[in-house]
């Protein structure tokens, strides 16, 4: 029996009645599946997870917040065994939906800033009130938020996003700066319910109540952690004054609550945004990169700015200095346009073109069309094995030069260029928003460069549209 036969099945046992409409939500970033399952009368949101244990710290997180009245939803039905169960349905709008809409505006209104504030109120009762008479032990993978979650964050950021991103750095140095951040946040107090990922996305509107989920990775921890995941929310982009004043607000209402000395607090809080923006760009390399999903590779560039914007604080003393060196690698690639950002909606087709080295992997279509070319300059003469060209790339009038001087260069030039040219006529008629190209060669630094370079100026001269062209292996 599939999933959709389980769930309907444990929806009928709930309700009474047969559902009418089965209808997959939106992936998150976990394995976890949703499903909105309607019928004449009722409605519920059906889940499907495979992890027993997460399932099981849900469940009794789900529980105890409902017991001190915090907005959950409530769980309707489960099925241990199969792995489903049955919540309330919240609708479909999002605090995220509500701050990122219309595209382009310039500030939060009035009424986005009450959700902003009444979010960071139930925040504080989350982890104050929350964090009583709560079993940690039954949280999911840690009880506390403690040297090894802090561990594994940052290996989380080394592994699928310092290394898939190509950042070059020395182990054993980034290891022992890894050391020092852990010891320094393992200082803080940590005594109160720490939700994890709370954000705006995870915050749903309904009938003007905010409702909250995905809490089933909250454990015991610091303050400092969730206030930080919602003040520096990657694609929320708080500048850096309204993050001041959201963050006093936050303090004040914690402190009504339970007093806290507010320097302490504020002695960690720029430490524990550095560990959640690792942690971030760490999820959007493995979800991104690794598994290919658009939406993560364009949050990619919002973490980085966010980045930027601790380091210019000033608030950080820690030394670190491999770590330190990792960051300003990281901010160089996305000043050259390495790290994408979502296109901006002008009304013309988007003509990402991208030169790459075979020695590494071919980009990413972040756009989620899944379509586009690869084309493979390795079978023409490569000016790299010239002495005199080896240190220049394929920008450089000597290469061009040589390359429009072999006709087996040319001849793949012009009919990769006719290939392009068929589709882009045939997005443009339809209306089509994006389309991608690939040049890869042995470096990416002669052969795929004149051959992108080539391709960008004659569309540019030719087409009404946005050429963005990106050389992956050195910057311009």
């Amino acid at each position: 029996m599939n999933v959709r036969n389980k769930l309907e099945n444990l929806f009928g046992k709930w309700s009474g009645e047969r559902s009418v409409s089965f209808t997959p939500l939106p992936e998150s970033g976990s394995a976890r599946k949703y499903y909105r399952l309607r019928g004449i009368k009722n409605s519920a949101v059906g889940v499907y997870n495979p992890d027993k244990r997460e399932n099981s710290a849900f469940a009794y997180l789900a529980k105890h917040f409902k017991k001190i009245n915090l907005n959950v939803p409530r769980i309707y039905a489960s099925d241990q065994k199969e792995n489903i169960y049955l919540i309330e349905d919240l609708g479909d709008q999002t605090l995220f939906n509500i701050l990122t809409l219309p595209a382009g505006k310039k500030q939060f209104s009035p009424y986005d800033l009450d959700l902003i504030q009444r979010s960071l109120i139930d925040l504080t009762r989350f982890q104050i009130h929350g964090s009583k008479g709560i079993d940690y032990n039954k949280c999911y993978p840690r009880p506390s938020f403690d040297r090894q979650s802090i561990l594994w964050d940052l290996n989380y950021f080394k592994y699928y996003f310092l290394k898939l991103a190509g950042i070059q750095f020395d182990e054993q140095k980034l290891e022992e700066d890894f050391s020092t951040l852990t010891g320094h946040l393992l200082k803080a107090e940590k005594n109160y319910f720490m939700y994890r990922d709370f954000n705006s996305r995870n915050i749903m509107v309904l009938d003007e109540e905010l409702f909250f989920i995905d809490f089933q990775g909250g454990r015991k921890g610091p303050l400092q952690y969730d206030a930080v995941s919602f003040l520096f929310s990657s694609k929320l982009n708080f500048d850096g004054q309204l993050r001041s004043e959201l963050l006093e607000f936050y303090i004040e209402s914690v402190n009504k609550l339970k007093k806290i000395d507010s320097k302490q607090f504020k002695k960690y809080f720029y430490d524990f945004a550095l560990i959640r923006i690792l942690q971030m760009l760490g999820a959007y390399g493995y979800r991104g990169y690794f598994q290919g999903k658009a939406h993560f590779i364009t949050s990619i560039a919002f973490a980085i700015n966010n980045l930027e914007s601790v380091l210019n604080s000033k608030k950080i003393r820690l030394k670190m200095p491999e770590l330190y060196n990792c960051f300003g690698l990281i901010i160089d690639k996305m000043n050259s346009g390495f790290f994408p950002l979502p296109s901006q909606s002008t009304g013309k087709l988007n003509v990402r073109i991208s030169s790459f080295s075979y020695r590494e992997r071919i980009p990413s279509d972040f756009t989620g069309n899944g379509g586009g070319f690869v084309f493979d300059c390795r079978a023409i003469p490569n000016p790299g094995r010239i002495e005199k060209y080896k240190h220049l790339t394929g920008k450089d009038l000597p290469v061009k030069e040589f390359l429009e001087s072999q006709p087996e260069a040319m001849k793949f030039l012009k009919e990769s260029t006719d290939i392009v040219e068929q589709s882009v006529k045939n997005y443009i008629e339809r209306g089509w928003t994006d389309l991608m190209i690939n040049y890869g060669c042995t470096g990416g630094q002669h052969r795929s460069v004149f051959c992108a370079e080539s391709l960008a100026s004659y569309l540019r001269s030719k087409y009404d549209i946005n050429v963005i062209l990106t050389h992956t292996k050195f910057s311009g």
